[in-house]
């Protein structure tokens, strides 16, 4: 963590500094003077000369391609300029690039509907966010760049069907957690193989911890991670250097290049079970509040999003709405940047008044109003809220039978409590929950009443397991029979490393936990542990 004296520029320093704390995070004068102004394009270094196309003499495209948030008419792309990724800045200078880009119906590029150009700059790390507009609904398309003489790999996306269009089918991806030195990313080189319509990634796509030279459990023999990796992230450049390491990975690179990708952020891409203002550790606010917009900032430079999730110091609206024709409404939320802080210490404790109070929100007053409020008005058949942590109770089985995680709905039962009844009231049907964070596969009915097991169902829960965190796993881990004996709700329950599919559908919804025996070795198999369906009209799970 950084000292009152840390690492940040002192400009930065002392922006924060003139500002008190309620006034740093709420108004407009704040939010600029944490925005970065002097590294925005437009000011200061902006002006910076172009960089001639022969100055590029190395690849520029070794992070790949990436598409996001299908929309109707339009679809997000993404690429980061990064010749030598591992290197601070990427291996460019400080100058812009001009890049290339085209989208077309054929893999050949001989159909091309749409083609535009874009500046990389050096103040967003060369990074490329390009938003295409005037798509044809429901249709596939294939996109790459060009800088310089250098051609980008081809990725596939396609767009969203038309608001309000009849569709009998959608085939998910849903994926969390993926710690660099913690293992091999082969669920994503099975991800890129799947017939997927798009990827729900549920948080934690990057951990702040540090990373040796051998790559953890990766155990290279045939690189050396450079020892700049070797601390925790706290500054932008750390942030930025850590992105370009995970996203060099071949596994998720072709993910990636298969699939458009729809993003939401836990705590890691900050840091461990931070809490709206609060960090994990003891430190000045000016400082956290100083990392958090550097972690802002580059989550926005590497991912597939558009302008409108671009950061404003160390502010980020990233909960957003999407539709899938009248099949399906998706309410992405963020459950990390809104929230108060953790309960009784966090962690593992008996519920008290405090975390019991009906002040403890997990989303904030705003955002939980926006989630109520879209589900009065959905005309969905299925109406899915892809976020972060666990939401149903789970009654820890080792440390009493009231011990829960503080750093879940767990820990703000008002907050779930609330969401529930707005749920009942808006008189909707079929409500499934996407979940990441705990690295283990759960299937989980959603009950009116957790302490009445015979309560009724208003929804189900599909908890992904992660791709690489926590190590290799245990199919049945030490607690699985205790889960299963005080949490009768829950239906499945799987601690290997993977993914998940939910293939939505008119009638029923299909799961399918998939999972892989080990991933500190590369290239291992998958295999389908389980697969539940979930009747429209009928919430709850049945094994297949």
């Amino acid at each position: 963590m950084p000292s009152p004296t840390g690492p940040h520029s002192a400009e930065l320093r002392n922006a924060a500094l003139s500002l008190g704390r309620r006034r740093f995070l709420t108004t407009t004068a704040a939010a600029a003077a944490l925005a970065f102004a002097v590294g925005l394009p437009g000011a200061g270094t902006a002006a910076a000369d172009e960089l001639e196309p022969a100055g590029l003499s190395e690849d520029p495209f070794t992070l790949g391609v990436a598409s996001g948030d299908p929309l109707p008419d339009s679809v997000a792309l993404w690429t980061r300029l990064a010749p030598r990724p591992l290197d601070p800045g990427g291996g460019l200078p400080d100058r812009r690039v001009s890049v290339h880009w085209e989208l077309a119906h054929d893999e050949r590029f001989t159909r091309v509907v749409r083609r535009g150009h874009a500046w990389a700059h050096p103040e967003f790390d060369h990074a490329v966010h390009v938003d295409v507009r005037h798509l044809r609904p429901g249709s596939e398309y294939h996109y790459r760049f060009r800088a310089g003489d250098w051609v980008s790999p081809a990725g596939r996306t396609r767009t969203a069907p038309a608001f309000g269009a009849r569709v009998d089918r959608l085939r998910l991806g849903v994926v969390s957690c993926q710690r660099y030195d913690q293992g091999h990313w082969t669920a994503y080189r099975h991800l890129a193989g799947e017939d997927l319509d798009a990827v729900f990634h549920l948080g934690d796509y990057l951990y702040e911890y540090a990373v040796d030279a051998k790559g953890g459990a990766r155990n290279y023999t045939d690189r050396v991670i450079p020892a700049h990796f070797a601390h925790e992230t706290v500054t932008l450049e750390d942030y930025r250097l850590r992105y370009a390491l995970y996203k060099s990975d071949p596994d998720l690179i072709a993910a990636h290049l298969a699939h458009p990708f729809v993003v939401t952020w836990d705590d890691h891409e900050t840091e461990n079970n931070y809490a709206g203002d609060h960090p994990e550790g003891s430190v000045p606010p000016e400082e956290w509040l100083l990392r958090r917009a550097a972690a802002y900032r580059a989550y926005w430079e590497n991912m597939p999003l558009r302008a409108a999730q671009r950061p404003e110091g160390p502010d980020l609206r990233l909960y957003r709405r999407m539709h899938w024709g009248r099949l399906a409404q998706f309410d992405v939320l963020d459950t990390r940047q809104y929230r108060t802080d953790q309960a009784n210490g966090d962690g593992w404790k008996t519920p008290t008044p405090e975390s019991e109070a009906e002040s403890m929100t997990l989303t904030g007053a705003e955002q939980e109003r926006w989630l109520v409020d879209g589900w009065r008005r959905s005309s969905a058949v299925w109406n899915v809220v892809p976020q972060q942590v666990t939401f149903s109770r789970r009654n820890h089985p080792t440390a009493g039978n009231t011990t829960r995680s503080m750093d879940s709905w767990d820990g703000y039962p008002a907050s779930r409590r609330r969401v529930l009844e707005g749920w009942k009231a808006s008189g909707r049907e079929n409500l499934m929950i996407l979940t990441g964070d705990v690295h283990v596969h759960y299937g989980l009915d959603v009950k009116e009443d957790f302490d009445d097991p015979s309560s009724r169902t208003l929804g189900t829960e599909i908890v992904t397991t992660s791709i690489s965190s926590g190590g290799d796993g245990s199919e049945r881990p030490s607690n699985w029979a205790g889960y299963h004996a005080r949490n009768p709700h829950l239906r499945f329950y799987n601690g290997l490393r993977g993914y998940t599919t939910v293939e939505l559908g008119r009638r029923e919804a299909r799961t399918e936990f998939k999972t892989l025996p080990r991933i500190t070795t590369p290239g291992e198999p998958l295999t389908v542990a389980a697969a539940f369906t979930t009747e429209a009209g009928n919430p709850g799970l049945t094994p297949a």
